[in-house]
């Protein structure tokens, strides 16, 4: 797998998990918080969100590379 196909794969894996981790331990905003909607979260927590989206990226991307270049996944055909 080339250094370019192997960046495009993981950040597609990325974008893949943050959607994924986005939702956990969203709680909403109380009632009365001018300047926010209902459902918005009080405390959404990106910067811990996108550091454990970024572990788990880096994991399944290598198992990704390593099955590529194993030969297990193969997207030639033969």
């Amino acid at each position: 797998m080339g250094w370019l196909v192997g960046s495009a794969t993981f950040v597609i894996i990325w974008w893949l998990v943050v959607f994924t981790v986005l939702p956990f331990g969203v709680r909403p905003s109380q009632e009365g918080d001018p300047g926010k909607a209902a459902g918005a979260p009080a405390h959404p927590h990106l910067a811990l969100k996108f550091a454990v989206t970024t572990g788990i990226a880096i994991v399944i991307w290598l198992v990704a590379n390593w099955a590529v270049n194993a030969g297990l996944i193969n997207f030639r055909g033969s």
